[in-house]
């Protein structure tokens, strides 16, 4: 696990003079880099689970055939469409909505219409999130009702204290800051003694912006690596579950 930057762990230095430095730092042995965390903020895809149960390649399929659809397209320029929405906007979603006045649920309905049993139970996270103090938030760019299939199927849907998904975001999807405050003040957040993890490491910038310790789960995808070059990221994993069962170990 990387250390923490300074300014990001004010909370445990307690002083004025570290709050704001760039400086990379390593806790003291005494001290747990995560105590002053009330609430953890996970995305969905890809980072519950492990990205190599590609998982997300049938929603991804999924979006193309509507694309296809929608717009009358063959698949090589739907896939185009699909992209470099997804690469202008943060969802393909709201490209599609901007451009095309795509009705968003009736996109939500037909693209989160798999079947998730690829993903396998995971006892380990369930066992780790029972251990890890504070509440847990699930923030994701797809609907309420594919993120329950998953936590359902993972064995974790206990866990979480509520779902805050694209319809909640009013269809603005990360990394647009909108979303994060409107996350904020629905579940009233304090940015400054929470925690994000995300797959997607530009999806961590306006979360740091806003005070909260980053974690970006490390997937080798292409889209995953954009931004991660930026100091908004403090600590980088490969398995969530490993990782989470190390800090309540710590």
């Amino acid at each position: 696990m990387r250390p923490l930057r300074a300014r990001r762990i004010n909370a445990l230095a307690d002083t004025a003079a570290t709050a704001h430095s760039r400086v990379m730092t390593q806790p003291r042995p005494s001290e747990r880099p995560f105590c002053h965390v009330d609430t953890w903020v996970f995305d969905l895809d890809n980072t519950l689970y492990s990205a190599r149960h590609n998982l997300f390649e049938l929603i991804d399929r999924k979006i193309g055939e509507f694309i296809a659809a929608a717009l009358r397209l063959d698949s090589a320029a739907a896939r185009r469409v699909q992209k470099s929405y997804f690469s202008e906007y943060g969802t393909t979603l709201r490209g599609l909505m901007l451009n095309h006045g795509i009705d968003p649920t009736a996109f939500l309905d037909f693209v989160h219409q798999i079947d998730v049993s690829r993903v396998p139970p995971s006892p380990e996270l369930d066992v780790a999130l029972e251990r890890l103090d504070g509440r847990k938030l699930i923030f994701t760019n797809a609907s309420a009702r594919h993120a329950e299939k998953v936590i359902a199927r993972l064995g974790v849907a206990h866990h979480f204290d509520a779902i805050f998904d694209i319809r909640d975001a009013g269809y603005i999807a990360k990394p647009d800051p909108a979303s994060y405050a409107a996350l904020v003040e629905r579940h009233a957040v304090d940015p400054r003694a929470a925690a994000m993890i995300d797959d997607i490491a530009r999806n961590l910038a306006p979360a740091a912006e806003l005070g909260m310790v980053t974690v970006w789960v490390r997937t080798g995808s292409t889209w995953g690596q954009e931004g991660s070059d930026g100091d908004h990221i403090d600590v980088v994993v490969d398995d969530l579950a490993d990782w989470l069962t190390e800090i309540v170990d710590a």
